[in-house]
């Protein structure tokens, strides 16, 4: 399904381009996100953002490069949370509608689908959703918190608080597995003995650990014997739970939690999943306390963030897109990421003067291009992510998060785990 910028656009940038020249051009604009099955919970509020987004650039009067005035006409695809499909999506927005840019995909299993997709026909993909890093491709573009800047700045925390045991769980596919296996090395790096992390270990034929952590499906909904074995596991005192779970699994995961009586000052969990938009599904009564580590969160004390959640509001009673709901919500991490995200490319479009790939690329690749956005300045790296901040946030019973810690400009590093082996070989 697509929508065309004359007749879907939102109520206020229509009213803002009635009067435009009728020389401006339109530029197509790729979403690919998650619309229906288990991540729709998470995904359909980026599609949303991405609109919000969009209609405001066109009500401040497009894109201008090259001499030319570009509006912005999004073509909206559903990844139906099947992952094959995300890459017949991608194919069809490069090929068929010929998109100059595509921002999407919210598992990292969904963005390995697409990225060969992407690196044959040259598009461009920006990705807004923490991950596990180990990958850098010249045509995607990750404003998504890398593992060094949500991962091990939460564990940094937990180790200052004197959590001396760690749970992993996760869902079972690449993002969960290679950040567990990450954190698995990085506690070992901290002194926190191997039968201190709890959850199991795989190991290879050398007896090498390749995988830590207990992992289940995608929408798993019986966590009773998990949650058990964390509560055992808890008994002893100064534990904690590391959370990958991901989508609509967290709703059982965290009422199973709740009716076990496990609390934040028995063992918290910290989760890296989950934000303001999910919080709105769970107990958040029973949940207070818990811990959350994102590159945003809504509860930031700044002008540009409240005028930004203003904006949001506003665009939320007036916009006339189908499927987005018209009621006030929250707004988290993943959602301010693909937001920038659109500014970010914004702004390298204007720099290179031109919509071409390859020199919207180089643009955003100089280290020049940023944006001043709801969570701070964003900056793009050569490396294809970005330097934020990251905050440590305890959540509230009305599901938003109390700011406990701030780590200003944290840049982005993708390749963690070969630098990790060798500290470890060298601790030998």
């Amino acid at each position: 399904m697509k929508f065309s910028s004359s007749t879907m656009l939102g109520a206020a940038a229509a009213a803002m381009l009635s009067f435009a020249s009728a020389s401006a051009e339109t530029v197509k604009v790729g979403i690919l996100h998650s619309l229906s099955g288990t991540m729709a919970i998470s995904e359909t509020s980026l599609r949303d953002t991405l609109l919000f987004a969009f209609d405001e650039i066109n009500a401040a009067g497009g894109i201008k490069a090259g001499g030319k005035t570009y509006t912005i006409e999004p073509v909206i695809v559903d990844g139906a949370s099947n992952w094959p499909l995300f890459a017949e999506k991608a194919k069809q927005l490069l090929e068929q509608d010929k998109v100059s840019v595509v921002f999407g995909c919210w598992t990292s299993v969904s963005r390995k689908s697409v990225l060969p997709v992407f690196e044959k026909d040259n598009g461009l993909l920006f990705y807004p959703v923490q991950y596990e890093g180990e990958e850098l491709s010249k045509n995607i573009f990750y404003t998504a918190e890398a593992v060094n800047q949500q991962a091990t700045p939460a564990v940094d925390y937990l180790l200052k608080m004197g959590k001396k045991k760690f749970y992993l769980i996760g869902t079972d596919y690449v993002y969960p597995q290679t950040t567990n296996l990450i954190l698995y090395k990085y506690l070992l790096l901290h002194g926190i003995p191997a039968e201190n992390i709890g959850g199991g270990f795989r190991k290879d034929a050398d007896g090498k650990v390749i995988s830590a952590g207990k992992y289940t499906p995608f929408s798993h909904t019986d966590y009773q014997q998990i949650v058990a074995e964390i509560k055992q596991f808890a008994a002893s005192g100064d534990a904690c739970v590391l959370n990958t779970v991901n989508g609509d699994s967290n709703v059982p995961l965290f009422k199973e939690i709740a009716a076990a009586g496990l609390s934040a000052a028995d063992c918290p969990v910290v989760s890296f999943s989950l934000a303001e938009d999910e919080l709105r599904a769970l107990p958040t009564k029973d949940l207070v306390g818990e811990l959350g580590c994102w590159t945003y969160f809504m509860s930031i004390n700044s002008p540009e963030n409240k005028a930004f959640l203003g904006r949001w509001d506003a665009w939320l009673k007036t916009q006339s897109y189908p499927g987005v709901v018209k009621e006030k919500r929250a707004v988290d991490s993943p959602m301010v990421l693909s937001y920038d995200g659109v500014y970010l490319w914004k702004a390298a479009v204007e720099k290179a003067g031109t919509l071409d790939v390859d020199a919207v690329r180089t643009a955003l690749e100089s280290g020049t291009i940023a944006f001043k956005g709801p969570a701070g300045k964003t900056t793009m790296q050569a490396n294809h992510h970005t330097i934020k901040n990251v905050y440590i946030g305890e959540t509230k019973a009305n599901g938003q998060f109390k700011i406990l810690k701030e780590f200003k400009d944290v840049a982005g590093e993708p390749f963690i785990l070969k630098g990790l082996d060798e500290k470890l070989a060298a601790k030998k």
